[in-house]
């Protein structure tokens, strides 16, 4: 038993943590509560008998299997051990995974992966690849019921990487995680060029450009601690809610809304503070914070309830959206909506960004991941204008017509097809070129379309705004709004599954 605890022994062990990582066992014994973990599988063997694999005793198979708790909170986990055989995936070590993975469907609890593999086992053929395909289908299946969470703590490449990228969140270490499908030396000899293996696939790649990555930790110790807080705010399963906490009022002197939102409609601010204003506490848990920055995702409390935030950043490109940011904020509100966490979603942004590249990367498609992703989502659904809402923008963001239930504008919204700038100067174009002073005039236009559509009044009067307030009070309508909603039930058309666009 001991030699089976040790995995591939003293020397590999040392060689593990002289390359600054942890343990396999290390690894689950800091992630879990104390004394909570109860390992499965310690003595099952691998099925290889071909070059001589039939000699060789590799402990557990390359990967450890067990139970425990976080926050006092039942979970599932498996950590591949790097020390045993570099982690390689055979038929025994995949069959471990998917058996944890099964228990964590039947008993509903969350699953937790920590990557750190080599890859297929070569020497096992086609069943190391049938063991990946089997994990993938069990990914999948669990998508939407339990919260699935992957940690990549080393190499994750080839087909590995497929497992990650099919669960709800992943977490990466800053000179530690490795992710890619290809590695260097492959694209060095199919495309003679030359790249190492951070900047393919590092955590940095994945956390600012790729957004394979939600969360980003200098250390693996911090990494623990991001998944730790990140249980506390969502539910063991699609069937019950988050937990609630104890009520907090918000740090008002840190946080205060009237010092943090400009009066000057062209200066920008960070939508993160308004959020801070609002909540719990003043604690706001943000998602994919280095990438697509013009959107902001996370978890925060109000009145105690988790709840999840999307909004635009005015600080990044004015807020717009474009392709990653519809990406980013699409995933996330399917997350919400599968697992009962109500949205709010806090706008003020242009529009879609304009431009050639953003075309033809696809902004059409991904553009409408948003629109189908809030349109789907039957969970309670909020929206407060804060100022600009222009164009197709306005209605991607959770507007009336998909479906909110209920759309507060602070007096400062701007509510219309587009700017008053650009919508004076078409409008009224004979107008300003016949005029003798075509500045003043345009001015004057400008600012009479702007009494007259660029406000909240106007959307208020059809009903497309429930009530215009005071961003002072937008804290109390929200905890009024989610007490109201709490009973939502919305039925929509029987279906076997809508088709996204993705």
């Amino acid at each position: 038993m001991q030699e089976a605890i040790k995995g591939g022994g003293e020397q590999a062990i040392q060689k593990q943590k002289a390359s600054g990582k942890m343990t396999a066992r290390d690894r689950i014994l800091a992630l879990l509560d104390p004394e909570s973990f109860q390992e499965y599988d310690l003595f099952v063997k691998h099925a290889g008998v071909d070059f001589d694999m039939d000699k060789k005793y590799l402990p557990g198979d390359g990967v450890i299997t067990g139970t425990g708790s976080i926050n006092g909170w039942p979970v599932c986990i498996f950590a591949q051990d790097f020390t045993v055989a570099g982690g390689s995936l055979g038929y025994m070590h995949a069959k471990k995974i998917t058996k944890i993975m099964d228990h964590a469907m039947k008993m509903k609890v969350p699953l937790i992966g920590i990557n750190d593999s080599g890859g297929a086992r070569i020497q096992e053929g086609v069943n190391s690849l049938a063991g990946y395909g089997e994990i993938f289908f069990r990914n999948t299946l669990a998508s939407g019921i339990i919260p699935q969470i992957s940690v990549i703590l080393g190499p994750c490449a080839g087909g590995a990487v497929y497992s990650p990228a099919l669960t709800d969140f992943v977490f990466v270490v800053d000179k530690i995680s490795k992710m890619f499908i290809t590695g260097p030396e492959v694209i060095k000899t199919v495309l003679g060029e030359e790249i190492s293996m951070e900047d393919l696939g590092g955590a940095k790649v994945h956390a600012e450009v790729t957004g394979n990555a939600h969360f980003y930790a200098e250390s693996e110790q911090e990494c623990f601690e991001q998944i730790k807080k990140l249980m506390s705010f969502i539910p063991w399963n699609n069937e019950k809610t988050a937990e609630p906490f104890p009520r907090k009022a918000p740090r008002s002197r840190q946080y205060k809304i009237d010092n943090i939102f400009p009066t000057d409609p062209m200066q920008p601010y960070d939508v993160r503070d308004i959020i801070r204003a609002l909540v719990d506490d003043s604690e706001f848990f943000e998602i994919h914070q280095l990438w697509a920055q013009n959107i902001v995702i996370g978890f925060a409390r109000l009145d105690g309830k988790t709840v999840g935030f999307v909004a635009n950043q005015p600080l990044i490109l004015a807020g717009v959206l474009d392709v990653d940011s519809s990406d980013k904020a699409a995933r996330f509100i399917r997350f919400c909506d599968a697992f009962s966490i109500p949205l709010v979603t806090l706008v003020d942004l242009p529009g879609y960004l304009p431009g050639i590249d953003q075309e033809h990367a696809g902004v059409i498609r991904h553009g409408a991941k948003i629109l189908y992703a809030y349109s789907e989502a039957t969970v309670p659904k909020l929206t407060v204008i804060l100022r600009k809402a222009y164009g197709g923008g306005y209605i991607a963001m959770c507007s009336h017509h998909l479906r909110a239930d209920f759309v507060f504008a602070w007096p400062t919204a701007e509510i219309a097809v587009m700017g008053p700038e650009g919508a004076a100067n078409i409008i009224f174009r004979d107008k300003i070129k016949a005029s003798p002073t075509p500045n003043e005039t345009r001015k004057q236009l400008i600012e009479e379309y702007r009494q007259k559509f660029a406000n909240p009044y106007v959307a208020a009067a059809y009903g497309y705004v429930d009530a215009v307030i005071e961003p002072g009070e937008t804290r109390n309508f929200l905890v009024h709004s989610l007490n109201i909603a709490a009973n939502k039930c919305e039925q929509r058309p029987t279906k076997k599954h809508g088709i996204p666009p993705f």
